[in-house]
């Protein structure tokens, strides 16, 4: 039997502090059997990782959410790299920008963007994006620096236009696709993601955020990634257990430095 990763969740947020635990074992007891916990902010680097020391199938990821880049401004390479050699550090991010909100302002997401993408391309570890109405300003930065020397990354939660698709998938990214995908009203989405390469996807929750249907409106945790998953394989025409595997494979794929146990 095949199973599932949630390529991006944020398990310490204040949404699951009551109950942790039994989020990840429904996770774990529902086929997902990974899970890639993404930081937002400096003050999680530290209880990711001991979140990921509890878990032998927990990941996480270190980075600025483009939300927080104003807190963030001094926030150099350096202060980056120490956490990677953490052997459950696989991915750098989420970072990006965000011109929808606009929390932090646009040359100060932009910058942090680009250390971001300096330490990606340092260690080799898969930049994770957030972009939101910067589809333009995302596509430029990512072309650009990659004639700097080449990166690996992935749109995380694409919601974004064919271009943005393209510009990704032509410098190699993968596209994880969100409970999103599955509302009534993401024809739009749907349309540009539809002659994506299935090898090129993964599968995420962003929770607590985004609930897939049929459990839309309320918390969303990493189990229900499966909602999404399954409703993708029959989007693309897939046999479920072969899609299930293969956006598995995706993930292992890019993020080279997870090692998935049986425990």
């Amino acid at each position: 039997m095949s199973y599932l990763v949630d390529t991006h969740c944020h398990l310490i947020f204040k949404d699951f502090r009551e109950d942790l635990d039994s989020v990840i074992n429904n996770a774990f007891n529902s086929r997902v059997k990974a899970m890639l916990a993404i930081s937002t902010q400096e003050n999680e680097f530290n209880p990711l990782i001991a979140l990921t020391k509890k878990y032998s199938n927990i990941f996480c990821s270190i980075g600025i959410h483009p939300h927080s880049a104003h807190l963030h401004s001094e926030l150099n390479e350096e202060k980056i790299i120490k956490f990677v050699d953490n052997e459950r550090v696989i991915g750098i991010g989420e970072t990006g920008l965000d011109f929808y909100y606009e929390n932090s302002e646009k040359n100060i997401q932009i910058q942090l963007f680009k250390r971001h993408i300096n330490v990606s391309r340092e260690t080799q570890l898969p930049i994770i994006i957030h972009t939101r109405d910067a589809d333009k300003a995302t596509i430029d930065i990512l072309n650009e620096e990659s004639k700097r020397g080449e990166f690996p990354g992935v749109i995380h939660c694409f919601t974004a236009g064919p271009e943005l698709a393209k510009a990704a998938l032509d410098l190699g990214f993968y596209i994880s696709l969100s409970g999103i995908v599955t509302f009534k009203n993401a024809g739009e989405l749907r349309e540009t993601i539809k002659d994506i390469p299935i090898d090129r996807i993964l599968v995420e929750t962003d929770s607590p955020y985004l609930s897939p249907e049929p459990v839309r409106g309320g918390r969303n945790e990493p189990a229900n990634v499966i909602h999404t998953a399954k409703f993708l394989a029959d989007f693309y025409g897939i046999d479920k257990e072969t899609f299930y595997q293969k956006t598995t494979d995706n993930f292992l794929q890019l993020f080279t430095k997870a090692k998935i146990t049986n425990e």
